[in-house]
């Protein structure tokens, strides 16, 4: 038998929100399965149309603490941070956060196919809970609540150069030294269906030069590429 789902009451507690309407949280807490599975029942309605909205409100707050925090900054170099910082994989560690999976509401086939792990169901999960805050207590809570969270987030993505397209930069090094262009290869996956990890190694024929391991094989490549160009640069 599966645990119950949680009150809402301690979501909102995660949180440090208490939500005037209940309902907006509840909509934000429905995956789309428990509505085709639960016609219905009560709030039968799932979080998609929060998730656009909350998509929208959290890009702005971004782009706004951005533009006011790095006045000499270039688009270019604004639009690279903002992408770090709304990107899905940094969502769902919000998700993570606020233990935001116990609180899902799914139906019993997604349940049983790990949904309430899976990176993206929690990403737009967060995304749709920015709608409901949104609409619930207005803006200034939700850049409230959020700034912290981007701010935190902000820091470790410049540490670890975590918005610049690290394969574009090895390949520019490369060339600029006259070596053939890098080649990545996928060495293995490991985890669930639902919660991958691959592992990826670039290299330049039988030479390695870096290797890496992301929930994507997008992000391991550039886990690889960022561990290649420090390998370069030591």
């Amino acid at each position: 038998m599966k645990a119950p789902i949680p009150a809402q009451s301690e979501f909102e507690k995660l949180l440090g929100i208490q939500f005037r309407q209940p309902q907006l949280l509840t909509i934000a807490l429905t995956h789309s399965s428990f509505v085709n599975e639960y016609e219905g029942a009560d709030e039968a309605r799932d979080n998609e149309r929060l998730e656009f909205l909350g998509d929208a409100v959290l890009g702005l707050v971004a782009a706004n603490l951005l533009f006011q925090r790095y006045p000499h900054l270039a688009e270019g170099s604004l639009t690279q941070l903002r992408s770090a910082l709304v990107k899905q994989e940094s969502l769902a560690n919000f998700a993570d956060r606020f233990q935001l999976g116990r609180f899902l509401r799914f139906g019993v086939g997604e349940e049983r196919s790990g949904g309430r792990e899976r990176r993206s169901t929690l990403g737009g999960a967060f995304e749709a809970v920015i709608g409901a805050i949104y609409l619930d207590r207005g803006m200034a809570v939700v850049e409230k609540f959020l700034t912290p969270l981007l701010l935190e987030l902000l820091d470790e993505v410049l540490d670890k150069s975590l918005h610049l397209d690290a394969r574009s930069e090895l390949q520019e090094r490369l060339q600029a030294r006259q070596q053939p262009s890098p080649t990545y290869r996928l060495q293995g996956t490991s985890g669930p269906e639902h919660d991958k990890r691959f592992s990826i190694e670039v290299g330049i024929g039988d030479t390695v030069l870096g290797s890496g391991v992301g929930k994507s094989k997008r992000a391991a490549a550039q886990a690889a590429a960022r561990n290649a160009l420090l390998q370069i640069d030591s």
